[in-house]
């Protein structure tokens, strides 16, 4: 069966580990905060209201700073723990660990100067608190927070699960309480506020708080509780507080005035009401702080393998990561060229728009012109006229005629180069195990660039060649159907031409014409084997062995250069850290909770 101590205890270790991970709450945090599903308890009041003198005399120990002007710059979350009644009391700090305090006037040092090393010696205050535990035979209570300055107390108080201690002085009317207006505002159902007179015993004489105690003045939805601290003189002379305690039971039952109230008065009797409304506090919310913890472990388990787990120290298995990230890398590159991703296709309209485009755009009627069919014939006949046909003019007429196939090979094997190096980008970007790593980016970028750049080189060795073919053989076949044809085409003066019409403008223009019907059959051969040789060259290379030098390389690196290969993102880093940190904190938590009866 679930104790009140168990139940505080339990939000008590979910609260500490929530302070090492530096969720307190009222901040911008990047993470659902656990903090602000805690149940807690603020204690809240104008400055000097007895906010301090109250916490210590619920705990029993005199250990809170003291002065004129603001003096608590920084939110303490306090946490009291009951120990086995032979033991002695002693305080820790969350960010002094290993050291246990039992000198209470040196926790209110450390207190100070903690508060010191962040806000400076001015009077500058900071919403990072200080979290303190304190160990003790004595009854104890949970953790509270104190605080001066509203903006950064509303922080806390405003949340649902947040028990308001309202502090207001006796001596002080009680309608301008800063903490009864603050809990107006934050609780004005007044279900979470609890109100707090101190300072009863310096009223002036002849006066008494009753109207305010027995709610006529200003009625709360829980009574309000009188508190009778230690006076100044008392905390001079280092007054015990169980000395304190004892002395506040006194004056209550031996007033005039609260006597009859005195057994729902004094500090003790706070502690033992805020314990009994915060265990209810605590059972009421379980089962929505479980929820959120549940669904807070679902959320960054699946941010966490989107940012990847973290890189190993052995470089075996640094050298099997990288080997997995560029067999990922190479999965979408090939995707994008067999077509399950965009971009492939983009090859094919090389072969089927730019490469006929470009060809039909070489300037062979320029070069076959009558004009210049004249001048190579000519030329190639030199001193000794041809006698039947112009068989050296019509091999320099090819010739000339197929170099000009050279410049659409070349830009067909360079536009498909420039799509392959698109594809490469495109599919380090959509790689998402890589997003971790720029620098493995890059290299991995830079190495298949450099594949690519020899695929090109080859396959441009291979169209050229492809082109050199055609000019180093003719098709002999071709040229021996033409004077059939020109008999099937029933012109005899066309194969028994004259001497004088070798030379007229018709024979030149049949040279020309059966050149250009010559270039026409190689052309539309080229559209064929070029795109055949561009696949073979480049793109089945870059499928089959894009990153074949890079693994050869790599297989050469040592630890140190792996590691630096696999630098990650510091941004992403940083993100990852903070959700191994976060899911570490939910599933502890988690645990906690499971580990206590909640059997009623």
């Amino acid at each position: 069966m679930t104790t009140m101590e168990s139940l505080i205890g339990l939000v008590n270790r979910i609260q500490r580990a929530c302070t090492m991970l530096g969720d307190y709450g009222g901040g911008d945090n990047a993470f659902s905060s656990l903090w602000e599903a805690l149940p807690s308890v603020a204690v809240v009041g104008g400055q000097s209201s007895g906010k301090s003198s109250v916490l210590e005399s619920i705990v029993g120990r005199d250990f809170l700073p003291r002065g004129s002007g603001i003096v608590t710059r920084r939110p303490l979350v306090l946490q009291l723990h009951k120990t086995d009644q032979a033991s002695q009391d002693y305080a820790e700090f969350l960010h002094l660990p290993k050291r246990r305090f039992t000198d209470f006037a040196a926790v209110r040092k450390e207190i100070q100067d903690e508060t010191d090393r962040l806000t400076g010696k001015t009077k500058q205050i900071s919403p990072v608190p200080i979290h303190l535990s304190i160990y003790s035979p004595n009854e104890g209570q949970p953790e509270s927070i104190v605080q001066d300055i509203e903006t950064m107390v509303r922080s806390y108080v405003e949340k649902p699960n947040c028990l308001i201690l309202a502090i207001s002085p006796a001596n002080q009317d009680i309608a301008t309480s800063d903490a009864i207006k603050l809990a107006r505002e934050v609780d004005p159902t007044g279900e979470r506020t609890f109100g707090v007179l101190t300072k009863l015993d310096l009223m002036d004489k002849g006066t008494n708080a009753l109207d305010v105690l027995e709610g006529r003045s200003y009625r709360l939805l829980h009574p309000w509780v009188g508190i009778v601290n230690r006076s100044q003189a008392d905390i001079n002379k280092n007054v015990d507080m169980i000395v304190a305690r004892r002395k506040e039971r006194e004056y209550f039952a031996t007033s005039p005035d609260y006597g009859h109230l005195a057994s729902k008065m004094g500090s003790e009797y706070l502690a033992k009401l805020l314990s009994q409304h915060l265990e209810f506090v605590i059972r009421a919310r379980i089962p929505s702080i479980t929820s959120l913890i549940n669904k807070s472990i679902d959320e960054l388990e699946s941010e966490m393998d989107h940012l990847g787990r973290p890189i190993a120290v052995d470089a075996g298995a640094q050298l099997y990561t990288i080997l997995e990230l560029c067999r990922a890398f190479e999965k979408i590159f090939k995707e994008h060229l067999d077509g399950g991703r965009p971009g492939g296709d983009r090859v094919y309209g090389v072969f089927d728009n730019q490469l006929p485009a470009a060809l039909r755009k070489l300037p062979f009627d320029r070069h076959l012109s009558m004009q210049n069919v004249r001048r190579v014939v000519s030329e190639a006949d030199g001193y000794q006229p041809h006698l039947i046909a112009p068989e050296q003019g019509y091999r320099r007429l090819i010739e000339g005629s197929l170099n000009y196939f050279r410049g659409p090979a070349e830009a067909s094997v360079d536009a498909v180069h420039f799509v392959l190096k698109e594809l490469v980008r495109k599919s380090i970007g959509e790689t998402q195990e890589l997003k971790r790593f720029p620098t493995l980016q890059a290299d991995i970028g830079a190495a298949a660039n450099e594949a690519l750049e020899r695929f090109r080189d080859e396959s441009k060795k291979t169209v050229i060649r492809l082109v050199d073919m055609e000019s180093s053989y003719l098709t002999v076949e071709f040229f021996r159907r033409l004077p059939q044809e020109v008999d099937k085409g029933g012109n005899p003066a066309v194969a028994t031409t004259t001497t004088t019409d070798r030379y007229g403008e018709g024979h030149f223009r049949r040279i020309g014409s059966n050149v250009s019907s010559y270039v026409g059959m190689v052309s539309e051969t080229l559209k064929n084997t070029i795109p055949k040789a561009v696949v073979y060259c480049q793109v089945r290379e870059a499928k089959q062995s894009l990153l074949n030098y890079f693994y050869t390389q790599l297989g050469k690196k040592e630890g140190k250069q792996l590691l630096q290969m696999l630098d990650e993102d510091p941004a992403l880093m940083e993100r990852r850290q903070q959700c191994a940190k976060r899911l570490e904190l939910y599933k502890a938590a988690r645990d906690e909770i499971d580990s206590v009866s909640w059997a009623r």
